[in-house]
Protein backbone atom coordinates (compact mmCIF):
# COMPACT_ATOMS: atom_id res chain seq x y z
CA UNK A 1 0.00 0.00 0.00
CA UNK A 2 1.37 3.23 -0.51
CA UNK A 3 1.83 5.86 1.85
CA UNK A 4 1.15 8.46 -0.41
CA UNK A 5 -1.03 8.92 -3.16
CA UNK A 6 -2.03 11.76 -5.61
CA UNK A 7 -5.51 10.62 -6.92
CA UNK A 8 -7.21 11.44 -10.62
CA UNK A 9 -5.36 15.44 -9.75
CA UNK A 10 -7.02 17.95 -12.22
CA UNK A 11 -6.33 21.64 -12.04
CA UNK A 12 -7.34 24.07 -14.33
CA UNK A 13 -6.54 27.76 -14.69
CA UNK A 14 -9.61 29.53 -16.61
CA UNK A 15 -9.17 27.29 -19.98
CA UNK A 16 -5.51 26.21 -18.97
CA UNK A 17 -5.01 22.72 -17.38
CA UNK A 18 -1.59 22.50 -16.02
CA UNK A 19 -2.92 18.97 -14.77
CA UNK A 20 -5.03 16.32 -16.08
CA UNK A 21 -6.25 13.43 -13.81
CA UNK A 22 -2.62 12.75 -12.78
CA UNK A 23 -2.42 9.57 -10.21
CA UNK A 24 0.98 8.91 -8.59
CA UNK A 25 2.17 6.86 -5.00
CA UNK A 26 5.38 7.02 -3.44
CA UNK A 27 5.94 4.39 -1.26
CA UNK A 28 7.97 4.08 2.39
CA UNK A 29 11.67 3.27 1.95
CA UNK A 30 11.73 3.72 -1.36
CA UNK A 31 12.95 6.81 -4.23
CA UNK A 32 10.04 7.34 -6.37
CA UNK A 33 10.90 9.71 -9.19
CA UNK A 34 8.81 12.33 -10.93
CA UNK A 35 9.67 13.95 -14.44
CA UNK A 36 8.99 15.46 -17.35
CA UNK A 37 9.49 18.19 -19.53
CA UNK A 38 9.36 21.84 -18.47
CA UNK A 39 5.65 22.83 -18.24
CA UNK A 40 4.67 19.27 -18.00
CA UNK A 41 3.27 19.96 -14.12
CA UNK A 42 5.52 18.66 -12.26
CA UNK A 43 6.16 21.76 -9.57
CA UNK A 44 2.12 22.21 -9.33
CA UNK A 45 1.45 18.58 -8.49
CA UNK A 46 3.96 19.00 -5.94
CA UNK A 47 2.31 22.02 -4.74
CA UNK A 48 -0.87 19.73 -4.51
CA UNK A 49 0.30 17.50 -2.48
CA UNK A 50 1.80 20.07 -0.25
CA UNK A 51 -1.40 22.03 0.02
CA UNK A 52 -0.16 25.31 -1.55
CA UNK A 53 -2.56 24.91 -4.79
CA UNK A 54 -6.24 23.26 -4.41
CA UNK A 55 -6.55 20.78 -6.81
CA UNK A 56 -9.70 21.20 -9.08
CA UNK A 57 -10.48 17.46 -9.20
CA UNK A 58 -9.13 14.84 -7.15
CA UNK A 59 -7.48 13.76 -4.02
CA UNK A 60 -4.53 13.50 -1.89
CA UNK A 61 -4.47 10.50 0.54
CA UNK A 62 -1.60 10.00 3.06
CA UNK A 63 -1.40 6.78 5.24
CA UNK A 64 -5.20 6.07 4.18
CA UNK A 65 -6.44 8.97 5.15
CA UNK A 66 -8.18 11.75 2.81
CA UNK A 67 -5.61 15.39 3.47
CA UNK A 68 -7.28 17.24 0.23
CA UNK A 69 -8.77 19.69 2.66
CA UNK A 70 -5.80 20.29 4.94
CA UNK A 71 -4.08 23.15 5.43
CA UNK A 72 -0.14 22.87 4.58
CA UNK A 73 0.95 23.26 7.95
CA UNK A 74 -1.34 20.32 8.98
CA UNK A 75 0.09 18.11 6.49
CA UNK A 76 3.24 19.07 7.76
CA UNK A 77 2.70 18.06 10.96
CA UNK A 78 1.35 14.90 9.75
CA UNK A 79 4.45 14.16 7.88
CA UNK A 80 5.12 15.68 4.64
CA UNK A 81 7.78 17.88 4.04
CA UNK A 82 10.07 19.24 0.59
CA UNK A 83 12.77 21.40 -0.82
CA UNK A 84 12.46 23.56 -3.22
CA UNK A 85 14.01 24.56 -6.60
CA UNK A 86 15.67 27.84 -5.60
CA UNK A 87 17.44 27.34 -2.31
CA UNK A 88 15.21 28.55 0.38
CA UNK A 89 17.60 28.31 3.04
CA UNK A 90 17.96 30.86 6.11
CA UNK A 91 21.10 32.59 4.50
CA UNK A 92 22.15 34.68 7.42
CA UNK A 93 22.30 31.42 9.75
CA UNK A 94 24.62 28.96 10.05
CA UNK A 95 24.26 25.37 9.15
CA UNK A 96 23.67 24.37 12.52
CA UNK A 97 20.95 26.84 13.22
CA UNK A 98 18.83 26.15 10.37
CA UNK A 99 18.67 22.51 10.96
CA UNK A 100 18.20 23.89 14.59
CA UNK A 101 15.33 26.11 13.92
CA UNK A 102 13.14 23.16 12.20
CA UNK A 103 13.74 20.77 15.25
CA UNK A 104 12.51 23.48 17.45
CA UNK A 105 9.67 24.23 15.41
CA UNK A 106 8.58 20.41 15.58
CA UNK A 107 8.57 20.83 19.18
CA UNK A 108 4.94 22.27 18.46
CA UNK A 109 3.14 19.46 17.67
CA UNK A 110 5.74 16.54 18.36
CA UNK A 111 4.69 15.12 21.52
CA UNK A 112 7.24 12.55 21.56
CA UNK A 113 10.33 13.03 23.80
CA UNK A 114 13.16 14.54 21.78
CA UNK A 115 15.87 17.16 22.34
CA UNK A 116 16.03 19.87 19.25
CA UNK A 117 19.79 20.28 19.90
CA UNK A 118 20.29 16.45 19.42
CA UNK A 119 18.93 15.88 16.67
CA UNK A 120 20.48 18.98 15.03
CA UNK A 121 23.88 17.55 15.88
CA UNK A 122 22.60 13.84 14.75
CA UNK A 123 21.75 15.61 11.38
CA UNK A 124 25.12 17.46 11.36
CA UNK A 125 26.79 13.98 11.31
CA UNK A 126 24.40 12.05 9.16
CA UNK A 127 24.40 14.54 6.20
CA UNK A 128 28.05 15.08 6.09
CA UNK A 129 27.92 19.17 7.34
CA UNK A 130 29.60 19.11 11.01
CA UNK A 131 32.15 20.77 9.51
CA UNK A 132 30.47 23.52 7.78
CA UNK A 133 28.12 23.55 10.72
CA UNK A 134 28.94 27.24 12.00
CA UNK A 135 29.34 28.31 8.39
CA UNK A 136 26.49 30.83 7.70
CA UNK A 137 24.73 28.94 4.58
CA UNK A 138 24.99 31.99 2.23
CA UNK A 139 28.50 31.90 1.58
CA UNK A 140 28.30 28.04 1.31
CA UNK A 141 28.63 26.10 -2.17
CA UNK A 142 25.22 25.52 -3.71
CA UNK A 143 25.40 21.67 -3.08
CA UNK A 144 26.31 21.97 0.51
CA UNK A 145 23.74 24.52 0.65
CA UNK A 146 21.24 21.96 -0.57
CA UNK A 147 22.57 19.20 1.95
CA UNK A 148 21.62 21.83 4.76
CA UNK A 149 18.08 22.36 2.91
CA UNK A 150 17.99 18.66 3.22
CA UNK A 151 18.83 18.49 6.85
CA UNK A 152 16.14 20.94 7.96
CA UNK A 153 13.66 19.05 6.27
CA UNK A 154 14.69 15.72 7.60
CA UNK A 155 14.79 17.46 11.35
CA UNK A 156 10.67 18.14 10.93
CA UNK A 157 10.91 13.95 11.26
CA UNK A 158 9.03 13.47 7.75
CA UNK A 159 7.10 10.57 6.87
CA UNK A 160 7.09 11.59 2.77
CA UNK A 161 10.18 13.83 1.87
CA UNK A 162 9.47 15.92 -1.53
CA UNK A 163 12.53 17.12 -3.33
CA UNK A 164 12.10 19.69 -6.27
CA UNK A 165 15.65 19.69 -8.35
CA UNK A 166 18.32 18.57 -5.64
CA UNK A 167 20.62 17.91 -7.70
CA UNK A 168 20.41 21.46 -9.32
CA UNK A 169 23.70 22.86 -9.33
CA UNK A 170 25.91 20.04 -8.08
CA UNK A 171 29.01 18.91 -9.24
CA UNK A 172 29.05 14.97 -10.70
CA UNK A 173 30.77 13.83 -7.02
CA UNK A 174 27.90 16.12 -5.07
CA UNK A 175 24.99 14.66 -7.07
CA UNK A 176 26.37 11.12 -6.44
CA UNK A 177 26.80 11.71 -2.52
CA UNK A 178 23.09 13.14 -3.02
CA UNK A 179 21.78 9.56 -4.29
CA UNK A 180 24.03 8.18 -1.41
CA UNK A 181 22.27 9.95 1.36
CA UNK A 182 18.72 9.46 -0.21
CA UNK A 183 19.52 5.91 -0.44
CA UNK A 184 20.41 5.37 3.10
CA UNK A 185 17.67 7.83 4.21
CA UNK A 186 15.15 5.32 2.48
CA UNK A 187 16.61 2.14 4.23
CA UNK A 188 15.25 3.50 7.11
CA UNK A 189 11.63 3.76 6.08
CA UNK A 190 11.70 7.10 4.65
CA UNK A 191 9.43 8.20 1.54
CA UNK A 192 11.13 10.10 -1.19
CA UNK A 193 9.43 11.68 -4.05
CA UNK A 194 11.63 13.78 -6.16
CA UNK A 195 11.31 16.02 -9.35
CA UNK A 196 14.69 16.18 -11.25
CA UNK A 197 15.58 16.51 -14.87
CA UNK A 198 19.18 15.10 -14.39
CA UNK A 199 18.32 11.68 -16.09
CA UNK A 200 21.54 9.99 -14.94
CA UNK A 201 20.71 11.14 -11.27
CA UNK A 202 16.82 9.71 -11.60
CA UNK A 203 17.52 6.16 -13.42
CA UNK A 204 20.21 5.46 -11.20
CA UNK A 205 18.51 6.66 -7.73
CA UNK A 206 14.81 6.10 -7.96
CA UNK A 207 13.16 2.51 -8.06
CA UNK A 208 9.87 3.70 -9.65
CA UNK A 209 9.28 6.22 -12.15
CA UNK A 210 5.94 8.49 -12.77
CA UNK A 211 6.43 10.64 -16.14
CA UNK A 212 4.20 13.83 -17.10
CA UNK A 213 3.39 15.62 -20.07
CA UNK A 214 1.22 18.03 -20.41
CA UNK A 215 -0.25 17.53 -17.25
CA UNK A 216 -0.79 13.68 -18.19
CA UNK A 217 0.82 11.08 -16.20
CA UNK A 218 2.20 8.85 -20.06
CA UNK A 219 3.80 6.37 -18.11
CA UNK A 220 4.37 4.87 -14.38
CA UNK A 221 7.14 2.02 -13.89
CA UNK A 222 10.88 0.79 -13.31
CA UNK A 223 13.75 2.80 -14.86
CA UNK A 224 13.73 0.19 -17.31
CA UNK A 225 10.50 0.09 -18.19
CA UNK A 226 10.38 4.28 -18.38
CA UNK A 227 13.18 4.39 -20.84
CA UNK A 228 12.00 1.77 -23.08
CA UNK A 229 8.77 3.30 -23.54
CA UNK A 230 8.09 4.96 -26.72
CA UNK A 231 5.75 7.91 -25.69
CA UNK A 232 8.46 9.22 -22.58
CA UNK A 233 11.33 8.68 -25.47
CA UNK A 234 9.24 10.93 -27.94
CA UNK A 235 8.03 13.74 -25.22
CA UNK A 236 11.54 13.67 -22.80
CA UNK A 237 14.01 11.58 -22.84
CA UNK A 238 14.68 11.20 -26.62
CA UNK A 239 16.48 8.87 -28.90
CA UNK A 240 19.38 8.55 -26.64
CA UNK A 241 17.56 7.45 -23.68
CA UNK A 242 19.70 4.74 -22.42
CA UNK A 243 22.94 6.03 -23.54
CA UNK A 244 25.41 6.35 -20.50
CA UNK A 245 22.86 5.00 -17.68
CA UNK A 246 24.14 2.60 -15.52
Amino acid sequence: MSLLSAEGITVRFGGLYALREANIDVTEGRITGLIGPNGAGKTTLFNVITGLQPATAGRVMLGGDDITETTPYKRARLGIARTFQKLEAFNSLSTRDNIRVAAQQRKAWDKTKFNPNEVTEQLLQRIGLADVAEFMVGILPTGTARLVELARALATNPKVLLLDEPSSGLNEDETDEMAAILRDLVADGLAVLLVEHDMSFVMNACEHIHVLDFGRVIATGSPIEVQGHADVQAAYLGSAATEGVA
